[in-house]
């Protein structure tokens, strides 16, 4: 049966050709339609979009009741497979430690000794934890494993909750492999690549993604995160970098030149970085990640400046044990908007139409579009960074 939403104060659709022409702040970007209605068919798929009072009829109606519609969140950046505990870590940092990555190890053992329906039953969880908060697109990467078997099984266990998996094998050097972190990068470019890429119908990842980073003596360096990207792409999975996390590095300009679809964390750029990025829009995107920055007392990324300059910019939660484990896209928008610059129209465009291109997909409130949809317990957008805090938006089961 076709389902007829009404009673939405403020529709959000992603496509600018769409807005009502009313004076609003994120017109221009969200192509906002108010006192809007869409029909949605019994397959899920979105028939209509407009103003109520030329909606057609459908078999069902439903009223929002004044409520406003957004496109679900896309989490383009997620750790959901792990086991195990780091709040004292999450606690060391509160009084000074910093962090360099070394804590991935403890996740790792945890990882490895829990039972797959253990860890099933753990990401099943996370990924209800965010649809409850109106995620409804998320990506998931292994790396928690670091052997063959144990990213085959992440990513397998990844893939029972989305379609949107990436091989982080290359997430650290694991502790077996410390003196000689070449075996290592043979093991992920060579056995561990081609058992998850399999073939291009049957691969368990779309992506590849690698922790580049030289500040950490857990992470990879220029050269072997090169070694890593180029062995994905030979393998015909799409490219994605931690980059620039703990200090300047190769690993944004690296992500550019090899076109990779985000390069992520971006929190120390110099201005050839963002020159970089600027030449890249439309093929990568500058994924922010503000949970990070807030969960290790690091600097925000500036996203007003790579606005200005023309940058594509997606904000994700990067849930993770170690250095966010929070599962909160609108905290990631509120922080976005409070501490990194960003206008609430840009954050909320910035967590569902430029971080589904990060996944290529198109993230819009349009006929034809999967109904991926979200409600907020109030009448605009606005509210979800004024109410930061406030379980105020979630998934609409249509």
């Amino acid at each position: 049966m076709s389902l007829l939403l009404t009673g939405i104060a403020e529709l959000t659709t992603n496509d600018p050709a769409r807005a009502d022409g009313h004076t609003d702040p994120g017109d221009g970007l969200l192509g906002i339609v108010r006192d809007a209605a869409l029909v949605v068919s019994a397959d899920g798929v979105i028939e209509w979009v407009g103003p109520v009072a030329e909606a057609p009829d459908a078999d069902d109606r439903r009223d929002l009741g004044g409520r406003a519609v957004i496109p679900g969140f896309v989490d383009s950046h997620t750790h959901l497979v792990f086991a195990g505990d780091r709040s004292a870590e999450f606690a060391a940092r509160m009084t000074g430690t910093p962090y360099d990555g070394g804590g991935i190890a403890v996740s790792v053992a945890a990882t490895r000794a829990a039972s797959d329906d253990e860890l099933r039953a753990l990401v099943a969880a996370r990924v209800a934890e965010m649809r409850a908060q109106g995620t409804t697109t998320v990506e998931i990467k292994s790396g928690y494993g670091l052997t063959l078997e144990d990213e085959l099984r992440s990513l397998r266990i990844a893939r029972e909750l989305t379609p949107h998996t990436t091989f982080l094998g290359a997430h650290v050097v694991p502790r077996e492999y410390a003196s000689d972190r070449a075996a290592y990068v043979d093991l992920v470019t060579g056995p561990m690549l081609a058992a998850v890429a399999a073939d291009g119908a049957t691969s368990l990842a779309e992506s590849i993604d690698v922790f580049c980073e030289p500040h950490s003596a857990h992470a990879f360096d220029g050269d072997e995160a090169r070694a890593v990207l180029e062995a994905g792409r030979a393998a015909g999975l799409a490219l994605r970098v931690h980059g620039n996390q703990l200090g300047h590095g190769p690993g944004v300009r690296l992500a550019c030149e090899l076109g990779a679809r985000s390069v992520d964390h971006c929190t120390f750029l110099d201005d050839a970085d963002v020159e970089a990025l600027a030449a890249a829009r439309g093929t990568t995107v500058a994924t922010l990640l503000p949970g990070v920055e807030f969960s290790t007392r690091s600097p925000y990324p500036d996203a007003r400046h790579l606005i200005d300059a023309g940058v594509d910019v997606a904000i994700a939660s990067d849930c993770n044990p170690g250095t966010c484990y929070s599962s909160s896209i609108p905290f990631a928008v509120a922080l976005a908007v409070r501490e990194m610059g960003m206008t609430p129209a840009e954050a909320l465009h910035a967590a569902t139409a430029v971080s589904a291109r990060s996944l290529g997909l198109d993230r819009r409130i349009a006929p034809g579009q999967p109904a991926q949809l979200a409600v907020i317990d109030a009448p605009s957008h606005l509210h979800l960074a004024y109410r930061a805090g406030v379980p105020i938006v979630r998934a609409l089961d249509v």
